[in-house]
C-alpha cells in the first residue's frame, strides 16, 4: 500500500468516525435551534441518515442537511448561508416548500430586535449603497440577465415584473397584469394629451399601454440597457415611437414637466437615504395639478431586506415602511390621497410566476446551470412565503400637490368600471 492509499483510508476512517459521533452534537444544536424557532412542525434529516423532529405527527416539510458545514452555517447566518447552501444542493427541502419557508421566516421575523442574534445579523447583512454608479451595478446584476430568461415565465403581453392585480380570482397572469396597468391609470386619472413620466420602466409595458389605451405621451427612464433595448424595439413594432420615449438614464436626471408621475417597482432600489432626492425630482417635474403614484414592496415597520435576496438576487434592495416612504412627500408638502395594500395580490402573482418557472426549468438550466435554477426557485418561493406571512407588503400610494382642489372626492373612478 503506497502513501497516498494509506492517506485516503485514514481520511475515510476519520469521516466515518465523524459521522457516527456527530449525532449528539447535532441533536443538541438542533434542539436549541428548533426551540428558538418555537418548535415548528418541520423535520431535519442529517447527512448521516439521522432524522430529527421536535413535534409528533407528519411534519409540514423535511429539511435535508447534506453536510455538517451546512448546519453550522445555518446557525451562524440562517438567511444568507442557508440560501447559498440550498442553491448548491447542500440543503434541500422535501414537502411543502412555500409553507416551510413561511415557518422559517416567521421564526426569524419574531427574533427580539435587541437580541444579540438580531443585532449580529443586521451587522453581517448590510445592504449595498444606491449611488449613481452603485445603482447601475445593482440593476445590471438582476435585470440584465437576459430577456430570453424573463420571457420564459413573465406574462406574454407586457413582460410585467411587478405585482399583478386580481380584480377577479379567476384571472390569468396576463389578464391580471393588464388589470394592474388599468388600475394604475385610473388612479392617475389619465386623459388624452397628457404627459406622463415613468421612473424605472422595466421592459416598457406600462408606457406602451398608457400611450395606446389612454392617448398620453410617456417619457420612461431606466438604467437597464437590456430592458431599454427591448422596450424600444417593442415600441417600434407597435407603432408607438412618437408617443413613447425610453430614456437610458437615472431618474435623478429627469427634467421638464409632466401631468403624471408614476413609478412601479423601482422604489425598492432607490434606498431610503435617497428618498428626499426622489421627492425633489418629483417636485421639480410634476405640474401644479399633476398626479403621482408610487407602487412598491414595503413593510409594516422598518426592517432589513432578507440578506440572501439582497446579496444574491437584488443587491441594494430595501422594502421601506410607510413611515419611511413619507420622506418622499413631506419636504415638498405633497398630499397623500390614497394608499392601497396589494399584499395578497403579490403572493398570487408569485405563485403564477413560480408555476411557469418550474414548467420552464429545463430551458432555464440550458441557459445557465442547476445552481441558477435552484437560486431562482428559492427566490420565487421565498418571496411568495414572505407576502403570505405578512413580512412584506405591496403599497400603492397616490399623491398630489397640497393646494390642488381638483382631487376626487370619492374612489368611484377606481372601482366604477
Amino acid at each position: 500500500m503506497d502513501q497516498n492509499d494509506g492517506k485516503a483510508q485514514m481520511e475515510g476512517a476519520t469521516r466515518a468516525a465523524d459521522r457516527s459521533n456527530a449525532s449528539g452534537f447535532e441533536r443538541r444544536l438542533l434542539r436549541r435551534m428548533m426551540a428558538a424557532a418555537g418548535n415548528p412542525p418541520l423535520a431535519v434529516a442529517l447527512w448521516n441518515g439521522e432524522d430529527f423532529s421536535p413535534v409528533a405527527g407528519t411534519p409540514l416539510a423535511r429539511i435535508h442537511v447534506r453536510d455538517r458545514g451546512a448546519l453550522l452555517r445555518m446557525v451562524v447566518n440562517p438567511e444568507l448561508y442557508t440560501g447559498d447552501d440550498y442553491a448548491t444542493g447542500k440543503v434541500d427541502i422535501e414537502g411543502d416548500f412555500v409553507g416551510c419557508l413561511e415557518t422559517i421566516y416567521n421564526s426569524l421575523e419574531n427574533l427580539p430586535e435587541n437580541s444579540f442574534k438580531a443585532r449580529l445579523l443586521r451587522w453581517m447583512n448590510k445592504p449595498r449603497p444606491n449611488t449613481l454608479a452603485g445603482s447601475r451595478a445593482n440593476v445590471h446584476h438582476h435585470y440584465d440577465l437576459g430577456n430570453d430568461f424573463y420571457r420564459l415565465w413573465l406574462d406574454a403581453g407586457h413582460m410585467q415584473y411587478t405585482c399583478a392585480y386580481y380584480a377577479r380570482p379567476d384571472l390569468t397572469l396576463e389578464q391580471a397584469q393588464l388589470a394592474k396597468l388599468d388600475h394604475v391609470a385610473r388612479k392617475l386619472q389619465l386623459v388624452p394629451g397628457q404627459v406622463v413620466y415613468e421612473a424605472g420602466c422595466g421592459w416598457g409595458g406600462l408606457a406602451r399601454h398608457f400611450a395606446a389605451s389612454y392617448g398620453v405621451t410617456v417619457r420612461a427612464f431606466n438604467i437597464s440597457e437590456e430592458q431599454v433595448k427591448f422596450a424600444r424595439e417593442q415600441a417600434r413594432r407597435e407603432g408607438l415611437e412618437g408617443r413613447v420615449e425610453y430614456v437610458l438614464d437615472d431618474y435623478r436626471n429627469m427634467s421638464g414637466q409632466c401631468d403624471a408621475f408614476v413609478s412601479v417597482g423601482m422604489l425598492e432600489h432607490v434606498g431610503v437615504e435617497n428618498y428626499p432626492v426622489l421627492g425633489k425630482v418629483i417636485h421639480r417635474v410634476l405640474a401644479p395639478r399633476g398626479r403621482g403614484l408610487i407602487h412598491s414592496i414595503g413593510r409594516n415597520r422598518p426592517a432589513p431586506m432578507n440578506a440572501w435576496i439582497e446579496k444574491r438576487i437584488f443587491p441594494g434592495a430595501y422594502p421601506a415602511s410607510l413611515s419611511e416612504m413619507m420622506r418622499i412627500f413631506e419636504d415638498h408638502k405633497f398630499s397623500v390621497l390614497d394608499i392601497e395594500n396589494l399584499r395578497l395580490h403579490y403572493a398570487r402573482t408569485l405563485a403564477h410566476w413560480r408555476e411557469r418557472f418550474e414548467a420552464e426549468a429545463d430551458a432555464v438550466r440550458a441557459l445557465y446551470d442547476e445552481r441558477f435554477v435552484r437560486t431562482w426557485r428559492l427566490y420565487l418561493a421565498g418571496s411568495e412565503a414572505s407576502f403570505l406571512m405578512g413580512a412584506l407588503q405591496l403599497f400603492q400610494i397616490v399623491f398630489a400637490r397640497s393646494g390642488d382642489n381638483s382631487v376626487p372626492l370619492t374612489r368611484q373612478h377606481l372601482y366604477g368600471h
